[in-house]
């Protein structure tokens, strides 16, 4: 362990370090742009420069190993004006538009500016040109905006897999984006604004609903009805300034009825009635692959819940199609029984219900729009905003939010158990499911799982469980003495090998959770900034303890999904539920096509369609 100086302080630093990392160790604060830890550091931006004692320049501490001996000043009059000098010439390039732009308020490179006492820029010059790219429903790029800080590029290529965006020409005429300026739309984008989230600066962000959503409330003519998702309430409180993980259920319900809308429900609810489609789904599966009835699908079966792992699945995978869920999302189940369901008990036609999703995701305005998602009749959920749009909604009412009391959600498509919660968690979906199925099956609840990281990706990317189920009730005879196999993926670069290895033979699982962010919906791309890993640790810890708090904890005792198949669905799997709740997908690949292109013109991969 290399022992060096920093600011006169003795700092032992990790094998390996950087100075940057030294530096925090010490609690020694340097300013980075470029830097993403853990997934990227080039050094790119020059913002965490320092003075290093025998050194020609100044140094980029987040790529300058830290070695024995070395003595540095981070505050030194040289390192200080050198890192004014390079905010100066960033901002020289970026078309501010601070007063009005969405990232006024937690844009870095504005903090940064005022941390390096930047009072006004010396440097005057051309700058880039500025390309608007509105063409996906879920995200909006400006490169006038972009500082070249290749956080985005990093976390689509090293974190996801995807690759939709790269550093494109050279020199000054350098941007970020799809290559020949083409459109996201053009590319096998998936939405799911994991760069949106890392982007310091307002270069890309979710496509603004607000208005959409206000116009709505003033319309006379429309009910409008709103749902959250489980994420939500374990973050929506860092828009007001409550510290990451504060549980605001009650005043989240309080500020959505203050905004007018005419009834307010939970997706948890429809996440405990996902479970019942997808437990019993799963259940079916293994009847079928076990001989004991007539076959309802491949195994493995992979969860449906996230849009942006469908359209991964659709482009990079048309092969294992058929191994998804055919269950929608809980944001579109709950969507299309707001318009059938509910619609009916208050006597209002499916088109004049209008349903606004409260979710942490951007995939979720794409997947909204989806043409498979009509089912009852009209667009089963109209507008999608993230955690991010509502806390600016609340804002602009003129709603003080932390003063609020206390209130809950409107029955029945409120009413939710704490298997519902824990879908915002990686992991939570799988096992709310195994909660149900094994309680179904064996008539006892499921005892501790405990998920064990497998093979080279067990940093970060798969766990895998086994469950030996025995004592089983007559009806599931077939199950008797067998070993069930789970498996839980956060991030598409470790889905993208979990495949490869179902496909070789090389694991095995029954069932497979995938979501595409890390940590699960907690680190959603519409969440509040920054989202670091000590903030998903927080929000996990919230839903946990939500999950714990409630009465009931497995969604087949939810007494307001028993009287949804009582009074309208009939059973798990059955003709209703099947068309309301249910869909498929299919191949789709994009024939290129020149950049002034504006609309993506999916294709059906008839060669890699899976058969039947």
């Amino acid at each position: 362990m290399p022992t060096l100086t920093i600011n006169d302080i003795t700092v032992q630093a990790p094998e390996g370090a950087t100075l940057l990392e030294a530096a925090r160790t010490a609690g020694i604060h340097i300013p980075t742009l470029c830097h993403l830890p853990g997934v990227h550091a080039p050094g790119a931006c020059r913002v965490c420069l320092v003075e290093v004692e025998g050194a020609r320049t100044l140094m980029a501490s987040c790529v300058t190993p830290a070695h024995d001996g070395m003595r540095v000043r981070t505050n030194s009059p040289r390192a200080r004006n050198g890192r004014r000098d390079v905010v100066e010439l960033l901002l020289s390039e970026h078309e501010g538009d601070c007063t009005t732009c969405a990232r006024s308020e937690d844009c870095e490179l504005r903090a940064i500016a005022r941390e390096a006492g930047v009072k006004e820029v010396h440097y005057q010059g051309e700058r880039r040109p500025t390309r608007l790219d509105h063409s996906t429903k879920g995200l909006v790029r400006d490169t006038g905006k972009c500082i070249l800080c290749r956080r985005c590029v990093a976390v689509c290529q090293n974190v996801e897999s995807i690759g939709a965006i790269a550093p494109q020409e050279r020199g000054f005429g350098t941007y970020v984006g799809p290559a020949f300026h083409a459109p996201l739309s053009e590319v096998t984008c998936v939405q799911c604004g994991q760069c949106s989230l890392v982007c310091p600066v307002g270069a890309i962000g979710e496509r603004d609903q607000v208005d959409e959503v206000w116009r709505a409330l003033n319309d006379p003519h429309l009910h409008v009805v709103v749902q959250t998702a489980p994420a939500i309430r374990a973050a929506l409180g860092e828009c007001f300034g409550l510290p990451p993980g504060s549980r605001v259920t009650g005043k989240m319900v309080s500020a959505l009825r203050r905004l007018g809308f005419g009834a307010v429900f939970d997706t948890d609810f429809s996440a405990d009635l996902t479970i019942m489609e997808e437990g019993h789904e799963l259940l079916a599966r293994l009847r079928g692959a076990l001989g004991g009835g007539p076959k309802h699908g491949p195994l493995p079966m992979f969860t449906s819940c996230c849009p942006a792992w469908i359209q991964f699945a659709e482009h990079f995978a048309p092969d294992m199609l058929h191994n998804l869920s055919t269950c929608k999302s809980p944001q579109q189940m709950l969507g299309a029984l707001a318009k059938s369901y509910y619609a009916e008990k208050i006597g209002k036609k499916p088109e004049d219900v209008f349903v606004v999703s409260i979710m942490p995701c951007t995939a979720k305005k794409f997947e909204c729009d989806r043409d498979e998602m009509r089912d009852s009749g009209a667009k089963d959920v109209d507008v999608v905003l993230t955690t991010r749009e509502l806390g600016r909604m609340i804002r602009e009412a003129g709603i003080d939010f932390t003063s609020l009391p206390d209130e809950v959600m409107d029955a029945p498509l409120g009413i939710s158990t704490g298997a519902a919660d824990i879908f915002a968690n990686s992991g939570g979906v799988m096992e709310a499911a195994l909660r149900t199925a094994y309680e179904v099956v064996t008539g006892r609840p499921l005892p501790s799982i405990q998920l064990e990281p497998v093979g080279p990706m067990a940093a970060g990317g798969v766990h895998q469980a086994s469950i030996q189920v025995n004592d089983v009730v007559p009806a599931w005879s077939f199950l008797e003495g067998q070993t069930v196999t789970v498996a839980v993926v956060h991030g598409l670069a470790h889905a993208r090998q979990l495949l490869e290895d179902v496909r070789a033979g090389r694991r095995s699982p029954h069932f497979v959770e995938v979501m595409t962010c890390p940590g699960g919906c907690i680190g959603g791309g519409g969440q509040p900034r920054p989202t670091t890993d000590e903030v998903r640790q927080a929000r996990i810890r919230a839903i946990c303890e939500e999950d714990a708090s409630k009465p009931l904890r497995t969604s087949h005792t939810n007494p307001g999904v028993t009287q949804l198949y009582e009074e309208f669905l009939g059973a798990p799997l059955g003709e209703r539920s099947h068309h309301l709740l249910h869909t498929h997908y299919h191949p789709r690949c994009f024939v290129a096509k020149a950049p002034q292109a504006q609309k993506a013109t999916p294709k059906p991969c008839a060669e890699a369609r899976p058969e039947s």
